[in-house]
């Protein structure tokens, strides 16, 4: 039986013990891709969970071992990461262009090729590369507890890094290719406006009076996830031969991207702004923990504040 297995799929491995607790009869869930079978974290979900995890231990402990500390000054530190990360996703978004227009992708209906075709592995490599890019935006948070940015640390920042970095090895164990390169393909491109925008911020006041266009980062990802739903209830309309339970999943979880952006959006921009004590006045936008202001006095962190600079600094 496993050896026609393999000649049915023979990119495909055994079944995975994982697999066994996973929804519906269809037999690719059921035959994990050998290609990534000793890519690093691939072996097993633990590795995985565990990083989640003590993100998650960090997200609740943090701001508690912050709470009588001075924030960290990290203005290098978060200039060399925000850029770094435009270069990894910017890798990621050319690879899995180039690496599906040279393997002749639909953009329609993809299915996964297990195969060792130089192309097909160059696919599941970027991939796997934009999983681990997952991981390493734990570092947002991160960076956001310790400087004390804890208003930055929302339920939906914690959300969106922690689901992603996790349900990523799903896809990477089972579909690396196929129709999961669109939205890879998509988000990383994303993410390289994203994390330039955020990058820039970084060198404080005199250059954030020049990004206005913070407000349609978001607007991006909301079209984003619009697009990733049309692009997925196509997939099924048209019977593309692709988990179907992964598709179903997807939808529901752009949807509630949906929700929590657009409350986000509101929130931030719609609604009045009301100056609270400890909080940056309202015309200084907090952009990866960096305030924007300048030549304005404004209160943070129960210091006085101007042109940037604290009281005492």
């Amino acid at each position: 039986m496993q050896a026609l297995r393999s000649q049915l799929e023979p990119g495909a491995g055994p079944p995975h013990p994982v697999a066994a607790h996973l929804p519906g009869s269809d037999r690719s869930l059921r035959l994990w891709d050998k290609r990534v079978e000793n890519w690093p974290l691939m072996q097993s979900p633990l590795p995985t969970l565990c990083i989640s995890t003590l993100y998650l231990l960090f997200v609740w402990l943090g701001p508690k071992w912050m709470k009588d500390r001075e924030p960290f000054q990290m203005r290098l530190v978060l200039i060399l990461y925000n850029f770094g990360m435009v270069l990894l996703n910017l890798f990621i978004f050319r690879e899995l262009f180039m690496g599906s227009y040279n393997a002749g992708y639909s953009y329609i209906c993809q299915t996964v090729d297990y195969s060792d075709n130089v192309h097909e592995v160059r696919i599941a490599a970027a991939l796997w590369w934009y999983f681990i890019s997952k991981g390493i935006e734990y570092l947002d948070t991160v960076f956001f507890i310790l400087r004390k940015k804890n208003n930055q640390v929302s339920f939906l920042h914690v959300y969106h890094h922690c689901t992603m970095f996790t349900l990523w090895w799903i896809g990477i164990k089972w579909v690396a290719g196929g129709q999961a390169f669109f939205g890879a393909q998509m988000n990383s491109f994303i993410h390289v406006i994203m994390y330039s925008y955020y990058g820039l911020a970084a060198f404080g006041p005199w250059i954030q009076k020049y990004l206005w266009w913070k407000r349609y980062l978001t607007m991006l990802q909301l079209v984003q996830f619009h697009v990733t739903i049309g692009h997925t209830a196509l997939s099924l309309y048209t019977d593309c031969p692709f988990p179907k339970w992964m598709h179903w999943a997807l939808i529901a979880y752009a949807i509630s991207f949906i929700f929590l952006f657009l409350n986000f959006y509101v929130r931030t921009y719609k609604e009045p702004k009301k100056a609270k004590p400890g909080k940056t006045a309202a015309n200084g936008i907090s952009a990866n923990g960096v305030s924007k202001s300048e030549n304005h006095l404004v209160v943070e962190n129960g210091k006085k504040q101007k042109n940037g600079k604290a009281k005492g600094e």
